[in-house]
């Protein structure tokens, strides 16, 4: 009998070894993605003066190409968390990466600025398509115990994304003669190397569950995903998703929360930018290397501390808290008109901190708290809102803070922290040890 027990071991020992370097492979491309994001955010700052001075644009033109990019990310999130849902994750995630390379691709060559434009807006739809289809696979193929970090690692990504292409453009910048053009094509490099890392990746069980095709979905989770993993998919509901089901009366509030609390998190961020750089700027902290990498430093910080703690203290207790000190710390700001510039400096850092910290957790809950069946189009619709949020904190806000003054704008700031802070401890969800059809389950039952 020990002859027939030890290949059975040796296969099973082989089987695990296998899943787990299938499992890295599938975080490393999918946290690829993240970095490309944040890349793409990054690069064209340390560019943007010459750019606007080779294609001799306007304030008009240099804002509507710099924010292109976030247009597209409105764009993309819920086409492609539809396409997602309707064709599987498998055909989205290869098309989505390859369509962005071309367009990347396409900035060595342009010479004007409605091309640049247009590559731009191409390369935001990308991206809000690969927030739409790369975080629900993420979420259906985590392990349970590993789920809240690994999700948690693409705000480290992206992070460290925007940091990268913040030193490689100022470096390049700086002490190269390398055209802009060129510096703006670097994504293409990560963008290639990403599609080729994907090529051969395997579909979803989940989905492949979920529309009926569960042969091909047990299978492929006995080769990819941990043991304990069939029977949880097994447990998939086999039913057509839709957009009309995100505010059913099963779901309706799993959607409120996902793209309340993202859109809470992010707008407070971007409305206080440019009130922080004027800050800063009395401590020589402003632009150029020192700021950018400061700042972005301080908010990968956080991230790392929240991707360190998820899987211990859970989700609630990394969302709710932090939203009502962030928004008490907003209020201070608003209210104490006449507080020293280094009180300032210290709250927004606290702030930039624990704001970072939560914004993680945007990663995290839309995966999770939606069925399989409208994970994809319920994260594109949440990403959605989300730019929306940023796009006011980035064009409005400024206004205020010209019309209003810095005092009434940080008041309006908190009361979106609040608002968020509020939404959260009514509906954030502990998904922390649940499988994800548990997790999914939310307030269905």
């Amino acid at each position: 009998m020990s002859s027939t027990r030890i290949p059975n071991a040796h296969r099973g020992l082989a089987s695990t070894v296998n899943k787990k370097r299938f499992l890295t492979r599938m975080v490393t491309v999918l946290i690829g993605g993240m970095v490309l994001d944040g890349y793409v955010l990054g690069i064209i700052g340390p560019v943007a003066g010459r750019m606007a001075q080779d294609l001799q644009l306007t304030a008009l033109w240099q804002g509507l190409i710099a924010a292109a990019a976030l247009i597209g990310i409105l764009i993309g999130s819920p086409i492609g968390g539809w396409a997602a849902d309707k064709w599987g994750r498998k055909p989205i995630f290869m098309f989505d990466i390859g369509v962005f390379a071309l367009a990347s691709a396409m900035q060595f060559f342009i010479d004007s600025p409605i091309w640049l434009l247009v590559v731009r807006l191409l390369m935001g739809i990308s991206i809000g398509t690969e927030y739409a289809v790369g975080w629900p696979l993420m979420a259906e193929f985590s392990p349970a115990h590993l789920r809240g970090r690994l999700m948690a690692a693409m705000g480290i990504a992206w992070y460290g994304g925007f940091m990268i292409a913040f030193l490689t453009g100022h470096l390049l910048s700086e002490y190269t003669e390398m055209s802009w053009h060129f510096i703006l094509g670097t994504s293409t490099f990560i963008a290639v190397a990403i599609f080729l890392g994907r090529l051969g990746m395997p579909e979803s069980p989940r989905w492949l569950w979920s529309v009926g095709r569960k042969d091909e979905a047990r299978a492929l989770a006995l080769k990819y995903m941990p043991d304990d993993a069939l029977d949880d998919v097994q447990h998939e509901d086999v039913r057509k998703g839709s957009f009309k089901m995100l505010f059913s009366k099963e779901y309706w509030r799993s959607t409120l929360f996902i793209s309340g609390f993202w859109f809470c998190a992010v707008t407070p961020y971007f409305a206080i930018a440019t009130f922080a750089d004027s800050v800063l700027d009395q401590y020589g902290l402003a632009g150029g290397l020192a700021g950018g990498v400061g700042l972005s430093s301080v908010a990968l910080a956080g991230v790392i501390v929240t991707f360190l703690l998820i899987e211990k203290v859970g989700r609630r207790a990394l969302t709710v808290p932090p939203q009502w000190l962030c928004a008490i710390v907003l209020g201070i700001i608003g209210l104490w008109a006449g507080a020293p510039a280094i009180v300032v400096l210290v709250l927004f850092l606290v702030f930039s901190f624990f704001n970072a910290g939560y914004n993680t957790l945007t990663n995290v809950y839309p995966g999770e708290v939606l069925p399989t069946e409208i994970r994809g189009i319920g994260t594109g619709f949440a990403a959605a809102v989300s730019r929306v949020g940023a796009g006011i904190g980035t064009f409005l806000m400024p206004l205020s803070m010209q019309n209003l003054g810095p005092g009434p704008t940080m008041l309006i700031a908190a009361g979106v922290a609040l608002a968020g802070a509020a939404l959260s401890q009514w509906l954030a969800p502990e998904t922390k040890g649940k499988t994800l059809t548990q997790a999914a389950a939310g307030y269905a039952h």
